[in-house]
């Protein structure tokens, strides 16, 4: 077969156009995009960015137990906006009222026998009065009257006696009753229910745990705790205004309004729910208000990004 001198120098160039064709093709395009929602972007001219955490204007209440049982029953749901005193959770009381109807039987015998001590003493007093009226006759001697009297002072004593063991059955029936009381676990305030971590036949512990049993928060209105770098924290006026700003659209946002500084700065902590872990830098809690919210709802625990105005130039 003839060949051209030509032909290996056509393929080869043929090949070397291929490869790069596929070279081109399989390269990634890159193309300059937009984010569907810019970052957020302070309202005034100058301002102080910070990080604010979305709280209950009562702060949350962590609700605990001073009594230890199973929990019987647990009425409220979150998201129940409760009274003062409403009943948050019972625990089991058998054993109280069982112990309870023993102090009940103690007392009911206290007091039958104050009421036989009372009796002896009013015919111990009886019998010294005629003992008396018969002594100035002579009819009895000096000395049975000095036994009557000294009769009657001690059924008075005795009669104090039980009168004060009676005194200790209330109180003992008293003891039982509050304990029963305790029991059932009430809200110290008007809030609403934010988390409820018990269920029925759980183990409630007293004293601290990992964990609140139930978490409670007045809503209306809410707070901003927001966390201001300490080498700002001068800049921040009271009469200043500021705008929290919601992530994941920052056009939505919420007017706040100065409530109280917290006076000791502390060291910032991350918000990851670990509360040992800290970085670097302390910070100046400043309280606000939400006066004005957006038209997407706000959330307790929720982050927000905080602008406050500051004067130009400071």
């Amino acid at each position: 077969m003839k060949t051209f001198p030509w032909t290996l120098p056509l393929v080869a160039a043929a090949a070397a156009v291929f490869a790069a064709v596929s070279v081109v093709r399989s390269h990634p395009r890159r193309e300059a995009t937009e984010p569907p929602l810019g970052p957020p972007q302070t309202p005034f001219p100058a301002s102080i960015a910070a990080v604010g955490l979305v709280e209950p204007s009562s702060e949350p209440v962590a609700v605990g137990t001073a009594l230890s049982g199973v929990v019987v029953a647990v009425p409220v749901r979150v998201g129940d906006a409760v009274g003062a005193g409403a009943p948050l959770f019972e625990l089991d009381t058998r054993a109280l009222r069982a112990e309870r109807g023993v102090r009940e039987a103690a007392l009911a015998a206290a007091r039958r026998r104050v009421d036989t001590a009372s009796s002896v003493l009013d015919d111990l007093n009886d019998q010294r009065t005629r003992a008396e009226q018969l002594s100035r006759t002579a009819v009895i001697s000096p000395e049975e009257l000095e036994r009557r009297r000294f009769a009657v002072r001690t059924a008075e004593a005795r009669l104090d006696e039980v009168r004060a063991e009676a005194v200790a059955a209330e109180a003992a029936l008293a003891v039982v009753d509050t304990e029963i009381e305790r029991a059932t676990v009430r809200s110290p305030i008007a809030a609403t229910v934010l988390q409820v971590n018990v269920r029925p036949g759980e183990y409630a512990a007293a004293g601290p745990g990992i964990r609140p049993l139930a978490v409670l928060g007045q809503l209306d209105p809410l707070h901003v705790r927001v966390d201001v770098d300490e080498h700002e924290g001068w800049r921040v006026m009271p009469s200043a205004a500021a705008e929290a700003r919601l992530r994941g659209d920052a056009r939505k946002r919420a007017t706040l309004r100065f409530v109280r500084f917290e006076p000791l700065v502390i060291p910032k902590r991350s918000l990851t729910g670990d509360v040992t872990e800290r970085v670097d830098t302390r910070v100046l809690q400043v309280i606000y208000v939400v006066t004005e919210v957006p038209d997407a709802p706000l959330f307790v625990g929720q982050q927000v990004d905080v602008f406050i105005a500051a004067a130009p130039g400071s």
